[in-house]
């Protein structure tokens, strides 16, 4: 069982920054591909960011590519997501993902996760 707490968010006006995190419990972070998803009002869930277990390979949605960064710290348990140039729709609550199997590519396409965090809210502004 691997439980993901997500923090960093907060109100922020465009053009603006962000760092979140998700803190993972559990002695096997390493041993999982880790994500970040997005909800914003009256939408679906969709996917952000993922990164391998090694963080050679980072997949990206095409609307936050070049803006946002995702990285990892296996030794702190702690995956990040670095948000620069914020838009009004990025507005959404943020949620970190964990998959036992699957790889960052599956995460992309919303498959193989086996847990998530409770999300965290980013508010942009403008």
């Amino acid at each position: 069982q691997v439980q993901l707490v997500e923090s960093g968010g907060g109100l922020v006006q465009a053009g603006g920054s962000l760092r979140l995190s998700c803190a993972a419990s559990g002695r096997t972070f390493r041993h999982y591909a880790m994500g970040w998803f997005r909800q914003a009002p009256g939408k679906e869930r969709d996917f952000v960011a993922a990164i391998s277990r090694s963080g050679s390979s980072t997949p990206y949605a095409d609307s936050v590519k070049g803006r946002f960064t995702i990285s990892r710290d296996n030794a702190k348990n702690t995956i990040y997501l670095q948000m620069n140039r914020l838009k009004l729709e990025d507005t959404a609550v943020y949620y970190c993902a964990a998959a036992q199997r699957g790889a960052a590519q599956d995460m992309a396409v919303n498959r193989g996760i086996d847990y998530w965090g409770k999300g965290t809210l980013v508010t942009v502004s403008s």
